[in-house]
C-alpha cells in the first residue's frame, strides 16, 4: 500500500501554524482540533517546520510556564522528516520507528499534500493484514 492510498481514507486535510504564533496558540489549536502535531509554514506554504505536543513537553521542562509565551518557530523541528505519495506504507513505517517520528508531511513538487501520522500508518498495516487473513481464509475453505 502506498501513501497516496492512506490519504484517501483519511484526507488531505493539513493543520498549519505560522512561526510566530505562540506555544499557548499552538496548544489551543492542538486542542480544538484534537491533533498532535500541526506544519509550520512560512511564507506561502512552505515548510519550515513541525511542531508536536513532544516539543511543547521538552520546552516546557527546560523553560517553564515562560514558553506559553515564545513563538512557535523556536520550538519547532526543523529538520522535518517528509514522504511522497508513491513512497510504501512499510517503507514509512521503518523511516518513523528509526528517526522516532509520529507525524511525517506529505510533500510531493515542493506542495504539501497532507500528513501521516503513526496511527494512520498502524491502522493502514492492520487492514492490510486483515485482507491478506480473509484471503488466506478464503483459499483454505475453497480450495
Amino acid at each position: 500500500m502506498r501513501i497516496t492510498d492512506v490519504l484517501t481514507n483519511k484526507g488531505t486535510t493539513v493543520t498549519t501554524v505560522r512561526p510566530e504564533e505562540t506555544v499557548e496558540g499552538l496548544l489551543r489549536l492542538l486542542d480544538e482540533r484534537n491533533i498532535g502535531a500541526v506544519v509550520v509554514a512560512g511564507e506561502g506554504t512552505d515548510l519550515a517546520g513541525i511542531v508536536s505536543e513532544r516539543d511543547v513537553v521538552r520546552r516546557l521542562a527546560e523553560h517553564g510556564a515562560a514558553v506559553l509565551g515564545m513563538p512557535v518557530g523556536e520550538i519547532m523541528t526543523t529538520d522535518v522528516v517528509t514522504c511522497t505519495p508513491e513512497d510504501e506504507v512499510e517503507d514509512l513505517t521503518v523511516l518513523m520507528t528509526e528517526r522516532r517520528v509520529r507525524h511525517v508531511p506529505v510533500v510531493a513538487d515542493g506542495e504539501l499534500l497532507g500528513i501521516v501520522s503513526i496511527g494512520d500508518v498502524v491502522k493502514s498495516r492492520i487492514s492490510t493484514l486483515e485482507h491478506h487473513r480473509e484471503q488466506m481464509e478464503h483459499y483454505i475453505t475453497q480450495g
